[in-house]
């Protein structure tokens, strides 16, 4: 699970951060940064082929089973669209933008693969330690890709760049090689029309049934509002953010991506205390609330610009937060899912988590340059009113219907 971590966390940010550098570097304007570098926005869609990976095996990759045959087939396609990025760079804009679309689609289908394996790998006591021990591999992938990669820009070319990151996708291929197939019950072989029932209708219509029309609509506008905060500043604005106010590459990369990521890990383990004594729900409303309204703290380096420590300690607050929400998320998402389905209604949740987000990110260019960053900002932590008034609204039937049924994270 260490080296599956590793291998979704690479891609992300090649596909997001990192690759706004390099497009910065070469003159692209900022509104035309944020749309390539939007490419992430893929992520948010996985749940349209995730009913593929749960109901049907790849062909040419059966002797590794159904969900490392996908996965290899994913890492092999994260491979070679980072070394095609490599090969066309951006003056040949075009075909480097499907190529990094390239990459943000492999990256999301090792994603499915990946959250299955772990559901399927093992009981549900140990989850816990198998959500830890990948959530360490994603950080310490997201250091190489976003610190390491940085810091290198300033040294070699782009390109070499992410012919070395193609590269460091060899190491989860060879773990996903020597790692076991999950021993699951072999499905029963049903007609076309049927399968593509079971596949695709039913994992939609059953959060449906099981809720209810008017709770589960409002659970799903909940799931897309609470973390437009942190998804928002997740695209390509960040980066030239940063340069913007006078920082070099090797100071945002050694402090966004390697201390920050550090920071992140540590708030991952306080987040996952947190769960344990407060429960998945009232964790989730608390850090929902600290993490968003840390993106105010983005306008300290506006008055503060080229300051050092002032990055740091915002990017230490940011981290931390985020770190923090992520195991009240994953416990939430998980506690709504039915284990009859659980590839594609996870998939499906946390896509929707991460949508509204990545659409403004997708926007925030043209925003930032009609209002300025400032604004942007602020505009970002608004979105936590309506979400905290869904979750006071949502506090009695959850907590009643969702968290009572899951034992230890009733909260």
């Amino acid at each position: 699970m260490f080296f599956f971590g590793f291998s979704s966390g690479l891609p992300f940010l090649l596909v997001a951060g990192t690759l706004a550098f390099w497009l910065k570097d070469v003159g692209i304007v900022l509104k035309d940064i944020t749309m390539i570098a939007s490419a992430g926005m893929l992520y948010a869609f996985k749940f349209v082929w995730a009913p593929l990976l749960d109901h049907w095996q790849l062909p040419g990759f059966q002797r590794l089973g159904r969900r490392r045959g996908w996965l290899l087939a994913a890492q092999l396609g994260v491979i070679a669209s980072l070394l095609l990025m490599a090969a066309t760079t951006p003056a040949q804009l075009g075909l480097f933008i499907a190529a990094t679309l390239g990459v943000a689609f492999f990256g999301a289908t090792q994603d499915i693969a990946v959250d299955a394996y772990r559901i399927e790998i093992a009981p549900v006591d140990a989850q816990g330690a198998l959500v830890a021990t990948y959530s360490l591999g994603y950080r310490i992938g997201l250091i190489l890709a976003g610190a390491l990669a940085a810091i290198l820009a300033d040294h070699i070319a782009w390109s070499l760049v992410y012919v070395l990151m193609a590269a460091a996708m060899l190491i989860p291929l060879i773990a996903n090689l020597l790692a076991r197939e999950p021993v699951v019950p072999t499905a029963e072989h049903l007609p076309w029309k049927a399968a593509m029932v079971r596949a695709v209708a039913d994992p939609f219509t059953d959060f449906f049934r099981r809720y209810g029309v008017a709770l589960a609509l409002t659970v799903l506008a909940y799931i897309l509002l609470f973390k437009v905060p942190e998804q928002a500043t997740i695209g390509g604005i960040m980066s030239p953010f940063y340069v913007d106010q006078g920082f070099s590459k090797t100071q945002i990369g050694s402090i966004t991506k390697l201390w920050g990521v550090w920071v992140g890990i540590l708030g991952v383990f306080c987040g996952g205390a947190l769960v344990t004594r407060m429960g998945a729900w009232k964790s989730l409303g608390l850090m929902m609330l600290v993490c968003g309204s840390c993106n105010l703290l983005y306008l300290l380096l506006m008055v503060h610009k080229g300051d050092v420590w002032v990055l740091t300690a915002v990017i230490s607050a940011e981290n931390f937060t985020l770190g923090m929400l992520g195991p009240p998320t994953v416990a939430f998402l998980s506690a709504l899912v039915n284990k009859e389905h659980t590839a594609t209604q996870y998939a499906l949740l946390s896509s929707l988590v991460n949508l509204p987000g990545k659409v403004l990110g997708f926007f925030a260019g043209g925003i930032v340059m009609a209002t300025g960053y400032g604004m942007y900002f602020v505009i970002t932590v608004l979105a936590l009113i309506p979400a905290a008034l869904l979750y006071v609204w949502l506090t009695p039937p959850l907590r009643q219907r969702v968290f009572v049924e899951a034992g230890t994270q009733a909260g």
